[in-house]
């Protein structure tokens, strides 16, 4: 017997011994047979593995005989914008009242899903990793949102959807807001893509011009343009190599795209990225090969383009004139699909991260259905529209109300593209396979949980219409701590008394939940190395970043200790 097996026969085991401790007979017919699912997954698994089993013949049926009709398998196209409510697209009658409008994404939802309950996690970086690579993002370390200069990334040993795409013949391409690391191993196209157009962090660079310093938008980034502080006696803690875009091909070298940083050049990264896109589409098309694009919006920026000398909407803020502006680039896909004839072999799925950012953002950020935001672990935190469309595979006009969380699109991606066999097995992968629920339609998710955390604590649990909040409990002593999503979808009134019965249900989640987790540990951070090396074309200033600004041998550490990195060249930044 292999180790391999022999580790399968032991998981199996603690399965089953787990799930008869909380009350479950788990089945030994019911489990999967590599893929290491929460430890919550196989109660469900044990009562409706059968059906699902079933319905999972039906799906292979379909795709093979998709896949006969078209000669290739279906081409993925998956679209995440930044900090948006539930109800911002897919609903009009929501944007009568905010002043702008998502016409293609509403007649996208008319003709496909309208998905009502898409968990994300809390922020940029835990949703992004969540996606990449089928985990909570705790487990791969990714769990706080990163900001330039961060000096770490997402480990080299993540992986990525698109590895498993690749390894079954998918071109597959990154366009936008990557936001998982600055190191050389969590570059995009080090991490499966054939093709990356992408930005190591988020948009809050946007705002670090000259310009923003002497309008007084930031301070400190360029003391030069103002008087001298004589009390200012460190010049060495700045750094100011940041870096907007890289690009890069898969085993090629990165370069820097459209240096030196500049207003316009920030603008410009959406518009390119748009044409990356299609182009990318084009040469796929042409060379018949199957395709996997994640074009992840850049969206928003802090500093207004100059060029735009009006506003698109009546609300006129920044995340409308955001998605407006995806809107029309979501209609130019389409017609871009037809004009190629594979609308009817491409799922395509748009989406946002998390929800708005009500907590000192931008001017115009807002709930609509539910209470939160960015960062809050409340459903206006981590509910988020998600649309999807497949012509002639995906029933039109569905809304559907079964849970299903940003994760599972990895295992359905690989399920829908052939990839099943290349998820590691060596981990958690907390990614359900969803594909008979874009397929079947509503009522056919084998989801009703999910855990929601805030850095690296479980903030809160939500299984069903039921939900608890353990951040807030009070230790020792149960309170108003639990939730009925449909009869107080805005978590208003936390209950006590009313549900009590729910306590020992989400005490059992939690104890299954730690179990796994102590038998396949999280990585503890994001992996830490030296911030944007190996970019062949690498500005002066970006090279500053790696330059000790003191002689190092006066000090009683090294960049080393600091860093707790190995340091590739000499004097490297502490």
């Amino acid at each position: 017997m292999t180790e391999r097996s022999i580790n399968v026969t032991q998981r199996r085991l603690l399965v089953s011994a787990l799930a008869l401790t909380c009350g479950y007979a788990a089945s030994a017919t019911a489990q999967s047979a590599d893929i290491i699912h929460d430890a919550e997954h196989y109660v469900l698994e044990a009562q409706h593995g059968e059906k699902w089993a079933m319905e999972d013949a039906d799906i292979q049926a379909k795709l093979a005989a998709l896949e006969k009709k078209h000669g290739n398998k279906p081409n993925i196209i998956h679209i995440m914008w930044d900090d948006t409510a539930v109800g911002e697209v897919g609903i009009p009658e929501i944007q009568a009242v905010r002043g702008f409008e998502t016409p293609f994404m509403n007649q996208m939802a008319d003709e496909g899903i309208n998905f009502m309950r898409m968990y994300s996690e809390i922020a940029c970086t835990q949703t992004r990793a969540a996606f990449q690579t089928g985990r909570y993002a705790v487990r791969s370390g990714m769990h706080s949102v990163a900001f330039p200069v961060e000096s770490s990334g997402i480990d080299a040993d993540e992986v990525m959807i698109a590895e498993l795409l690749s390894d079954v013949g998918y071109k597959t391409a990154f366009y936008g807001k990557w936001h998982l690391g600055d190191t050389e191993p969590s570059y995009a196209h080090n991490q499966g893509y054939d093709e990356a157009f992408f930005t190591p962090y988020n948009q809050v660079p946007s705002m670090w011009v000259e310009g923003a310093e002497v309008n007084n938008v930031i301070t400190g980034l360029f003391p030069e343009l103002y008087g001298d502080d004589k009390y200012d006696i460190d010049n060495s803690w700045q750094p100011n190599g940041y870096v907007w875009t890289l690009e890069g091909t898969k085993g090629g070298e990165t370069l820097e795209w459209g240096p030196p940083p500049t207003v316009t050049n920030f603008w410009d990264i959406e518009t390119e990225a748009q044409r990356r896109t299609l182009a990318f589409i084009d040469k796929s098309v042409e060379a018949n090969e199957p395709f996997f694009i994640a074009y992840h919006p850049i969206a928003l920026g802090f500093i207004p383009d100059p060029r735009a000398t009006s506003k698109l909407t009546a609300n006129k803020n920044v995340l409308p004139e955001a998605l407006v502006k995806i809107d029309a680039f979501v209609g130019e896909l389409f017609a871009h699909l037809d004009e190629k004839g594979i609308s009817d072999n491409t799922l395509v799925i748009v989406m946002a991260d998390n929800g708005p950012f009500t907590h000192f953002g931008p001017r115009g950020m807002v709930e609509t259905l539910y209470t939160g935001g960015k960062g809050d672990f409340t459903e206006g935190g981590v509910r988020v529209p998600a649309i999807a469309k497949w012509e002639g595979v995906i029933e039109p006009d569905q809304i559907i109300g079964d849970i299903l969380h940003v994760s599972d699109l990895y295992t359905t991606f690989a399920r829908i593209g052939g990839a099943m066999d290349g998820i590691p097995t060596d981990r958690v992968i907390d990614g359900v396979d969803q594909t008979s629920l874009f397929l079947n339609g509503d009522g056919y998710s084998r989801r009703d949980y999910v855990m929601i955390y805030q850095h690296t604590t479980v903030a809160a649990g939500v299984k069903g219409r039921f939900k608890r909040d353990w951040k807030n409990a009070t230790p020792g002593l149960s309170m108003n701590e639990f939730y009925d999503l449909y009869t107080d979808p805005r978590e208003a009134n936390g209950e006590m008394i009313e549900q009590f019965h729910v306590k020992s249900m989400f005490n059992r989640q939690l104890a299954r939940h730690h179990l796994w987790m102590e038998k396949y540990p999280n990585r503890p951070d994001a992996t830490p190395g030296p911030a944007l090396t190996g970019i062949a074309n690498e500005r002066p200033e970006t090279a500053k970043l790696r330059t000790a600004p003191a002689n190092v041998d006066k000090l009683p550490f090294t960049p080393e200790q600091m860093n707790n990195y190995p340091i590739p060249l000499t004097g490297s930044d502490f």
